[in-house]
């Protein structure tokens, strides 16, 4: 992942460079062209005045005297390039230099130029003019005719090269140079951030295959980092929490359901083969079946309780709230159910609901078995005569159910455990030897599988349940 990673960026990075490169070495070598061309074409132009000057100037004079020497040397240094006047054979006769005694006069220009040239009528070429010039040169010429119509000579005008050569040459080396410098420096940059980005990518690899070992506990740097990497670094980390936590809870449910059915098994076991070995004597032996018989209806009550959990889990709140119901209804009749063991009790039952009907959202059995768990609680762990109190009211776009009684108060380190499976204090566990640890998780899994809240407090013997439901509308 880190290499395919790093090959990538890196790929990446150097295309872009080369483009620069191939982008900055055309531009440099356009640049040294047009300049040369321009170069050309202005010493062409100048030629071809000064042609026309000589010939004027042939007119009244000979262009091999000081005085046209005088003139060539003040166009030199206007135009900044040098001339030569040859005569038909290439012998120079005169020259653009400032000195009195010119060292070209009397030099010869190559006999293969000149033959060129009265071919041709002209001639432009980069070079050193036949070894006539030690150092490159633009060089140009001419034809001069006279009155007659007849050629007196040649002019030939040129502009030293090699300076404006170098200087593009070196601007080239330097742009080769700054462009390696400018590579490896960005090669190196571009490794260090493809490693940097990288490396959470790399860990969430690694953390990947301990997952797959069922090692839930890594975790992946990164994820504070404020861009997309970062956010992946912490939606990993939020991931390997839950499965962390589900695998926790998945270890616990094991154990719970373990000790929960290890307990009546071995009771079932243990008074079964009592009676078949005879240990158990006959006349005791039908107090022993009932046992039996109860701690089998417990575990019928563990297994059917578990699949009604896993079948709620399924649902989605939207497919749920698709139903609408009574909750008034159900609520006295859940309260019928238990006249029974309410006289029992001598408790004094407070009911407040309103005289009309009120339609929820929601499945009416599942809500009518939270209603049922949260009474048989409140029931049983009541004192004896105190208040059971129940109400229904509703508020904005809501209908709330109370349950609430008076006994023991549950201690408060146990409240938020209280929906936990097989969670029970040491007052119930002494108290109900039925029981099997589902009910109240069962009663948070409804709601919430309807997309509601369900709350508890116990405070001076005073324990309220309180949950909601979404009116119909």
């Amino acid at each position: 992942m880190r290499s395919y990673f790093f090959k990538n960026f890196i790929i990446a990075a150097s295309v872009v460079l080369l483009a620069f490169f191939i982008l900055g070495a055309s531009f440099l070598g356009f640049g040294r062209s047009y300049m040369l061309s321009e170069r050309k074409h202005s010493i062409e132009q100048n030629v071809e005045e000064v042609s026309v000057f000589a010939t004027a100037y042939s007119q009244t004079g000979y262009i091999g005297d000081f005085s046209f020497r005088m003139v060539l040397s003040a166009l030199s240094k206007t135009s900044g390039n040098q001339y030569i006047i040859t005569d038909l054979k290439g012998t120079v006769i005169s020259c653009s230099d400032s000195d009195l005694r010119c060292h070209h006069l009397g030099s010869s220009i190559d006999p293969a130029i000149i033959s060129a040239l009265a071919s041709t009528g002209s001639y432009s070429q980069l070079g050193n003019l036949g070894s006539f010039y030690p150092e490159t040169h633009y060089v140009a010429a001419l034809p001069i005719v006279g009155g007659t119509g007849q050629v007196m000579g040649y002019v030939f005008s040129s502009s030293n090269a090699s300076q404006l050569i170098y200087v593009w040459n070196t601007l080239f080396d330097i742009f080769i140079v700054s462009t390696l410098i400018i590579m490896a420096i960005s090669l190196i940059i571009s490794f260090i951030a493809a490693r940097r980005q990288a490396q959470p990518i790399h860990e969430m690899a690694l953390a990947s295959r301990r997952f797959a070992h069922g090692d839930f506990s890594v975790r992946v740097s990164g994820d504070d980092r404020h861009d997309e990497i970062g956010a992946l670094a912490a939606s990993f980390n939020q991931m390997a929490e839950s499965l962390e936590q589900a695998d926790i809870r998945r270890s616990d449910f094991l154990a719970n359901v373990s000790h929960e059915l290890k307990t009546p098994m071995t009771t079932i076991s243990g008074f079964a083969d009592g009676i078949l070995d005879g240990t158990i004597p006959p006349e005791s032996q039908r107090r022993y079946l009932e046992t039996i018989s109860a701690e089998t209806k417990r575990l019928n009550r563990l297994v059917r309780r578990m699949l009604s959990l896993s079948r709620m889990q399924s649902q989605g709140p939207e497919e749920i709230r698709k139903n609408s119901f009574d909750v008034r209804e159900v609520l006295v009749e859940t309260l019928l159910i238990f006249e029974k063991n309410i006289v029992d009790k001598s408790l004094d039952v407070d009911v407040s609901v309103p005289d009309d009907g009120m339609m929820v959202c929601g499945d009416r059995d599942s809500i009518n078995q939270v209603i049922y768990n949260l009474l048989e609680n409140a029931v049983k762990f009541a004192y004896e005569g105190s208040v059971l109190s129940l109400s229904l009211f509703k508020q904005g776009t809501k209908a709330y159910v109370s349950v609430k009684n008076v006994g023991d108060t549950i201690p408060e380190e146990d409240l938020p455990l209280i929906f936990e499976r097989f969670h029970k204090s040491d007052r119930s566990r002494s108290m109900d030897r039925d029981g099997v640890g589902l009910g109240l998780y069962i009663v948070k899994t409804i709601i919430g599988s309807h997309g509601e809240d369900i709350a508890v407090t116990s405070r001076d013997g005073v324990t309220e349940f309180v949950f909601s439901l979404t009116l119909k509308k």
